[in-house]
C-alpha cells in the first residue's frame, strides 16, 4: 500500500511520519481493496491548543473514504482519524456483503 504524507505550515519529523505510517498500515487488514492513503498534517491558525489537524483519504475502488480530525497533538488527531476510517471501512465492507 502506498502512503503519501504531506505537512503544511511546518516540517514533520521522522518519528511523526513513522507513527502515521504504522497507524494507516493497519487499514488494509480490515479491507482488501485499499490501494493507498493520502495523509495531510497541518497546523491551524486557531488560538486554542487544538490546532493540529490530520486529514486522511483512503483510496479504494469506487468512492474514497475520508476523515479529518483536530486535536492537541498530531498523534491524537491521527488516532481519531484512523478510528473514524475503521468505522467507515467496516460499513463499506458490510454494504458490499449486503448485510
Amino acid at each position: 500500500m502506498k502512503v503519501s504524507i504531506s505537512s503544511l505550515h511546518f516540517k514533520s519529523d521522522v518519528k511523526l511520519e513513522e507513527f502515521v505510517r504504522e497507524k494507516v498500515s493497519k487499514l488494509p487488514n480490515l479491507f482488501d481493496g485499499v490501494l493507498g492513503c493520502d495523509v495531510t498534517l497541518r497546523l491551524d491558525a486557531a488560538t486554542n491548543n487544538e490546532n493540529k489537524i490530520a486529514e486522511i483519504r483512503v483510496l479504494i475502488p469506487g468512492n474514497d473514504l475520508f476523515a479529518k480530525k483536530q486535536a492537541k497533538t498530531f498523534e491524537e488527531a491521527v488516532d481519531k482519524s484512523v478510528d473514524a476510517l475503521r468505522r467507515q471501512v467496516k460499513k463499506r465492507k458490510e454494504k458490499l456483503k449486503g448485510i
